[in-house]
């Protein structure tokens, strides 16, 4: 009997080592089932909702770039609704897809809208060097790629958020980054250090120029290059940079006031360089950036958009403090930019000064809280609302839910 049992299992193992492929005998041997293709995606977001009514000195101090419920008629309000969609499907394969569910158009709010679609072709088996195709953030400015998930003031700083409507167009760019700091670049998110992600030590490519969902409006693509680098020494990690893109911004009639001088075919220069300087939190943390360079502008006097300069940046101080699974970061911001905003109506020229004093608090995982007090000094004008500055104050109040 004996015998014919060890038979019998030779005879089985012999079989199945003929029937199943490679890959099912190792997952077999492991006591796991095959892989399928649902197992390579995953699923995460987040959401917010503001409130910036409280405190409030002059209802009609406004940003439109930075949050549309600022001012009168601004009530409670969902700030981004945001599913990630993504997974490394094969080995060199990568895929981004993110919608946000709180887009507005005209006076309708909670509009879907494609933010981030693309892919990553890795070029090499460790995927240091990629390909990214598809529409993704631009590699211009340290703050405009990190994540609202993660940035403590609650909007991005006019200077360099101007570039770009938001950070993001259709590209195609290629990143390279070793794996050891590919692996700390996504450190620095995960273990809460407000990193900015992994767009590469070397990054550099071509896009539409019009920014994102917006079609490109003529036969010039902008050029974009960025290197950064982030070095530890000690505890510490610090990580410069250097970012600049130029190309040709079309003003289209859309974005116009009646009676607006436009160029003939619309077509103005559009070019910015930006240094970046980073020292993440352990404890105390820097974030500094500053930009120059042209775009267009509107200006009052000629009633006319001109290709003018632009230049500014911001400060940002903040410092962790860790409650036991309890994380605080208290933060202060100084911003200043003068120039124009070339995706607002008649290309809105700007001057800013705002201070920004805040806390964000993270009583768990999934759950933050940021109360921010804002003193901030707008001058915003386009040919229907000209000569106007606006000073003010308030207290602004974000829930942000991770998922």
């Amino acid at each position: 009997m004996n015998k014919l049992l060890r038979t019998l299992g030779c005879t089985l193992g012999l079989v199945a080592s003929t029937v199943l492929p490679a890959t099912a005998q190792k997952d077999s041997a492991a006591g796991q089932k095959p892989s399928k293709w649902f197992d390579k995606i995953s699923i995460r977001g987040y959401m917010q909702v503001r409130y910036n009514r409280l405190l409030e000195t002059n209802p009609q101090l406004k940003c439109d770039q930075c949050d549309r419920s600022i001012g009168e008629d601004g009530g409670l309000f969902v700030r981004r609704m945001r599913v990630i969609i993504f997974g490394q499907v094969s080995e060199r394969v990568y895929f981004y897809v993110q919608p946000d569910f709180a887009s507005s158009v005209g006076t309708t709010q909670h509009i879907g809208q494609i933010r981030d679609m693309y892919i990553d072709l890795g070029l090499d088996k460790k995927n240091e060097y990629r390909l990214r195709l598809g529409q993704s953030k631009i590699p211009f400015g340290f703050e405009n790629m990190q994540s609202s998930q993660n940035r403590m003031p609650l909007d991005r700083a006019d200077a360099l958020n101007s570039a770009l409507s938001n950070e993001r167009d259709l590209a195609a760019l290629f990143y390279w980054a070793p794996r050891k700091i590919r692996d700390r670049f996504s450190e620095l998110v995960s273990e809460g250090y407000k990193g900015s992600g992994d767009y590469g030590v070397v990054g550099f490519g071509v896009f539409n120029g019009q920014t994102a969902n917006r079609p490109e409006q003529n036969d010039q693509l902008h050029v974009v290059g960025r290197v950064a680098y982030p070095f530890a020494v000690g505890n510490q990690i610090i990580e410069p940079a250097l970012q600049a893109y130029t190309g040709r911004y079309v003003v289209t009639a859309d974005q116009l006031s009646a009676g607006v001088k436009v160029r003939p075919g619309g077509e103005y220069t559009d070019e910015r360089v930006a240094a970046t300087f980073v020292l993440y939190p352990r404890p105390f943390g820097i974030h500094a950036e500053y930009n120059v360079g042209r775009g267009p502008e509107f200006n009052p006097v000629t009633d006319s958009i001109e290709t003018r300069r632009l230049e500014g940046g911001y400060v940002t101080l903040h410092y962790m403090l860790k409650a036991g699974k309890q994380f605080f970061f208290p933060f202060v911001r100084g911003q200043y930019y003068s120039g124009g905003k070339k995706f607002e109506t008649d290309a809105r020229s700007y001057t800013v000064r705002d201070l920004e004093i805040g806390l964000e608090w993270q009583p768990m995982k999934n759950f933050e809280f940021v109360a921010e007090y804002m003193i901030s000094d707008r001058r915003f004008e386009d040919f229907r609302k000209q000569h106007n500055r606006q000073r003010g104050n308030l207290l602004r109040l974000q829930a942000q839910l991770n998922f």
